[in-house]
């Protein structure tokens, strides 16, 4: 561990000082004035945000989303103010009516920080230690970025290379996703990273001896980061020189992410509430925030006091942003120059558009082989490799299972690590069993830009995951998910490991598409249309999650109505049809062994393979009602979860072959019959459903 370093050249002046001082009563200003928020750690976390966005960071208010920015995240979004009024200050486009407007309807300053509301927000965080993980994703992505366009440069001289900074607290580090981040953040030896740690002691329950007694400092050691401690003034407060020095110091550390402790005192100056739990997340009440104005300096009677020489001096960050941006666009140009078929290849890539001819790449399966969508999918992803460079991932230690190795010779690994295939540029990330963290990385992947992510692991983990996809989801971003076995079909492993409410959870999420594909056609198709749909409107994009079979299951002839997330797979014979089988991924060829028997005994059935319900939702309500038409009430949708989502397409007269419980230990086959997924069951609740339908 190290100690804050005895000598520093920040200058810091009186206007600095009165600059953070402005800023706690601000914060203090906007949460009164609501009655609710978080005013303590914006407060004491003023001095670390202030020094930061002034004196540390690269980066230009007035454009928010220059590539060669430095990244920064707040993981401790409860926070939010300690964000947005250094956006203020900086001149990012929130004024001080913003700040007023704090948690209210409609305004650009939300309770916590949400990412493409508020310009120079990088990320959406609240749920503690996301922000953490989101980071490492940014790193990570930051370290790929700089392989594709500028491998060979040297350390610190590309146009690529910038840092990303992160304020996390108590409770972010608290949360296991953090330990699983920074535990892959270490063992990547992600350089480029920096966390500084609120170390305020405070929690809501109190001071957080009630729950954490561990070294702290010593664990981040363990994980192989660089480690500091910034000590505090002696007046209580946070040192601006130290924790400049510190940062420095990280900055210079190109080896490994840097950890930065500092302890500070919620609420500071505020002469009852300071450490207080109470600070953490209520308001200071009118006399308090009054007594600390005259701590400070600031008129009582005032609210949201600032000087013109305060936001004269801060807004001074637009005119290093130029400066800096200047200079950083002359090194881009240099390399441009040096570089043309990477500068096309920036283009085309930060434009979100894909290479010519990607889709010719892509398989076509012959029908009637059986081949599993897991493989099929596994198939996809190395054919695109070859064409697409800007798409890599991996699983979280089961490439084997979830066929996501897009190139087996080449592992996002650092130098030094021992492994043949290993290269900080590497194509296939090795996320370890570390689900949660996985997630919410691919969604820093995502934020950072210039790459398309995906990760693996079995549908049933993506609990372990739940938390990260809705922020994905909230966020809009392209990431997908790779989830293979996906039902009971898996077999012996049983029921710990079989999903079976989890397609209906999962499409329960707002803006996340599920694409259950029937077979090796639908599962390139599915692929092909998940990458089209990528947008690059302020990051916009939709998240999808593909859930894929274990066992083999038969290959039908490619449709490109798969695209539209429901079509006719086959057509009801010898008159319209009189009932609908409705099915997905592997119970698709149930329901069209099914369909056989029906219209061996004189009953006309169409079977609807529906990959995405999300996507058959996008489509007009004509095209809709060809593929399910209003007249035929007799349907049964066949799907091997619980039937939650399929009551709105089946009806009165309906029926769903589902499964309502847990599975059991044997082999798929077996499971598969004794659930009543076979055939014949699907058969007589189609003469079920066409009884009701009669009545």
């Amino acid at each position: 561990m190290s100690i804050k370093p005895t000598t520093t050249d920040l200058q810091w002046t009186d206007v600095d000082q009165r600059a953070v001082d402005t800023a706690r009563v601000l914060a203090a200003d906007a949460v009164q004035k609501v009655g609710n928020g978080h005013p303590g750690t914006a407060m004491s976390l003023a001095p670390a945000a202030y020094t930061l966005f002034q004196k540390v960071m690269r980066h230009d208010p007035a454009d928010a989303e220059w590539t060669g920015r430095d990244r920064f995240v707040l993981s401790a979004g409860h926070s939010s103010l300690t964000l947005y009024i250094q956006l203020y200050l900086a001149g990012y486009g929130l004024e001080l009516d913003d700040l007023k407007a704090f948690r209210t309807w409609g305004s650009k300053t939300p309770g916590h920080p949400e990412y493409g509301h508020t310009t120079g927000v990088e990320t959406t965080t609240g749920p503690l230690g996301q922000g953490v993980a989101n980071a490492v994703g940014m790193a990570m992505a930051a370290r790929y970025e700089r392989g594709l366009f500028d491998p060979e440069a040297a350390p610190g001289t590309s146009p690529f290379d910038h840092m990303v900074w992160v304020i996390a607290g108590d409770g972010c580090l608290q949360e296991g996703i953090s330990a699983e981040a920074s535990s892959l953040a270490g063992h990547q030896k992600l350089g480029n990273l920096v966390l500084l740690w609120d170390d305020n002691h405070i929690s809501i329950e109190g001071d957080t001896e009630t729950a954490v007694s561990e070294d702290t400092l010593k664990r981040y050691e363990a994980y192989g980061w660089h480690v500091q401690r910034v000590d505090q003034l002696p007046s209580g407060d946070l040192d601006p020189a130290g924790l400049y020095a510190a940062l420095q110091a990280a900055k210079a550390e190109t080896e490994r992410p840097s950890f930065i402790a500092a302890r500070s005192i919620i609420a500071w100056p505020a002469p009852n509430a300071q450490n207080t739990e109470a600070a953490h997340g209520s308001a200071l009440g009118d006399d308090e925030v009054a007594a600390t104005k005259r701590v400070l300096g600031f008129d009582p009677e005032q609210a949201f006091e600032v000087s013109d020489e305060v936001i004269g001096h801060t807004r001074e960050a637009l005119d290093r942003g130029r400066e800096a941006r200047a200079e950083w666009d002359k090194a881009f140009a240099a390399w441009r120059t040096a570089n043309p078929e990477r500068a096309a290849a920036f283009d085309r890539i930060s434009a979100g558009e894909l290479p010519e001819g990607w889709e010719e790449k892509l398989p076509v399966f012959e029908p009637g082989k059986s081949l599993a969508t897991r493989a099929a999918s596994g198939k996809v992803l190395q054919a695109l490799g070859e064409t697409v460079p800007e798409l890599w991932g991996g699983s979280a230690d089961l490439a084997g299972s979830n066929n996501t190795t897009i190139d087996k010779t080449s592992s996002f690994l650092p130098a030094g690590n021992p492994l043949p295939e290993a290269d900080p540029y590497g194509r296939t990330i090795h996320f370890g069993i570390r689900e949660h963290a996985m997630a919410a990385a691919m969604n820093g992947i995502a934020l950072h830009g210039n790459t398309r992510i995906y990760g693996g692991t079995f549908l049933v983990f993506s609990d372990y995951m739940r938390n990260a996809v809705r922020l994905s989801a909230l966020m809009h971003l392209p990431v997908t998910y790779v989830w293979t076995h996906d039902s009971i079909g898996l077999g012996e492993d049983g029921p710990t490991h079989q999903p079976v409410e989890h397609l209906a959870s999962l499409r329960a999420i707002p803006g996340l598409s599920i694409v259950r594909p029937a077979d090796a056609n639908e599962t390139a198709i599915a692929w092909r249309e998940i990458l089209r749909r990528y947008t690059k409107v302020f990051g916009k994009g939709t998240p999808h999650g593909l859930a894929l079979t274990r066992q083999g299951v038969p290959t039908y002839e490619a449709n490109e109505n798969a695209a539209k997330g429901g079509y006719v797979l086959f057509e009801a014979e010898g008159g319209e049809p009189q009932v609908l089988l409705i099915a997905t991924g592997s119970e698709v060829h149930v329901a069209v062994e099914a369909r056989e028997q029906l219209q061996a005994a004189g009953v006309p059935t169409r079977v609807v393979s529906m990959p995405s319900v999300e996507w058959f939702e996008e489509q007009d309500q004509g095209y809709k009602d060809s593929v399910l038409p209003p007249s035929v009430k007799a349907r049964v949708a066949v799907e091997a979860g619980i039937g939650l989502t399929w009551y709105r397409y089946v009806g009165d007269a309906g029926r769903i072959v589902s499964l309502e419980h847990f599975g059991a230990s044997a082999d798929a086959k077996v499971l598969f019959r004794e659930f009543g997924f076979t055939p014949e069951h699907v058969a007589a609740a189609a003469r079920e459903s066409l009884d009701a339908a009669a009545r």
